[in-house]
């Protein structure tokens, strides 16, 4: 009798201990499912400003399709478990897509990342000057770190070299335009010296905006590890502008062309940032007296030239004369 009194107590005990394991692996799976589910409602508020993926939608639709078609085949037998169709996209949706659902096409660079910071950060120069926390405040704005400044090896002079970039693009789709317009016969062609002005004052009228900063954009352009970026910039603007001013020249006229234009170009830039007049008319004054210049000295040097040429051949033709001559005294 005492055997069987304790046999009901250990029964009573075991199934005490099963009843609390079964209850703690319950309370174990409500929290694993608690924090799933948390999970998931941060994620799709993190995501609530943005487009569904479409891999995650085709993932759910592929889950409930095949659930659906699980019941269904256990339901009747004689209904299709599946679709190829179906199960081949589904299986093309495994692989990785971008929030567009297009691979790769969404895919950004880290120049192209670079880019989208120093952009945003030319917002900021007025206030922080041409700076690491001008791009820091660029970046912060694109919701990334003020660490990302790291990224750029040559600190605020990528800065200036970026906006230096885009204004040198700007330009070139303005010249192409205008160059365009002329082709179609929209525009009347310009004359060399005010082609050559108006797109100086074009290109240098995009500092502007920046035009209290710009010193100091300057001096950073002349640190050491700046300096070959800078000179590569201002090349390609010269020769741009002499392209679309027709010049298709190929022997030293090509570069004599653009290292006047260079010193203009630069010469004028140390003006306007020192001149007060009104929307800059001093600096513009300079620029037309200094192409006026080039352009008199090119004509002078024709003039030089086409009068070197006729004292050679009136030296020539009065050699020959005079050889002609002796001939015919020689031979009498």
């Amino acid at each position: 009798m005492a055997a069987l009194l304790r046999g009901l107590r250990a029964g009573r005990t075991l199934r005490g201990l099963t009843s609390a394991a079964t209850t703690a692996a319950n309370t174990q799976c409500s929290l694993r499912r608690g924090f799933y589910c948390t999970a998931l409602r941060l994620q799709d508020e993190s995501k609530s400003d943005k487009p569904p993926s479409s891999s995650s939608i085709n993932y759910h639709e592929h889950y409930h399709a095949h659930s659906t078609e699980q019941n269904a085949a256990e339901a009747s037998q004689g209904d299709s478990a599946s679709d190829p169709a179906a199960e081949e996209a589904s299986r093309q949706n495994t692989s990785y897509q971008n929030q567009s659902g297009e691979q790769g096409e969404d895919y950004e660079t880290e120049e192209q990342l670079q880019a989208r910071i120093l952009t945003a950060a030319l917002e900021f120069v007025s206030l922080h000057g041409w700076s690491i926390e001008a791009i820091a405040a660029g970046a912060e704005t694109l919701g990334l770190s003020s660490a990302s400044t790291g990224m750029f090896y040559s600190g605020a002079g990528d800065l200036v070299l970026h906006f230096i970039a885009q204004c040198n693009s700007q330009l070139t789709e303005i010249l192409a335009e205008q160059h365009k317009q002329v082709q179609l016969g929209h525009a009347e062609p310009k004359k060399t010296a005010d082609f050559l002005r108006d797109a100086v004052e074009t290109r240098l009228r995009m500092y502007i905006p920046y035009i209290e900063t710009w010193p100091q954009a300057m001096s950073l352009l002349l640190l050491p590890h700046n300096i070959p970026d800078s000179l590569k910039q201002l090349s390609t603007l010269v020769d741009d502008i002499w392209y679309y001013a027709g010049d298709r020249s190929t022997n030293m006229n090509w570069y004599t062309k653009r290292a006047a234009l260079t010193g203009i170009y630069n010469a004028t830039e140390l003006v306007m940032v020192q001149d007060s007049s009104p929307d800059f008319q001093d600096t513009w004054k300079f620029l037309d007296n200094r192409i006026q210049d080039v352009v008199n000295m090119a004509t002078t040097a024709k003039q030089v030239q086409s009068t070197g040429e006729a004292v050679v051949q009136g030296l020539m033709g009065a050699a020959v004369t005079v050889s002609i001559c002796l001939s015919v005294l020689f031979h009498h």
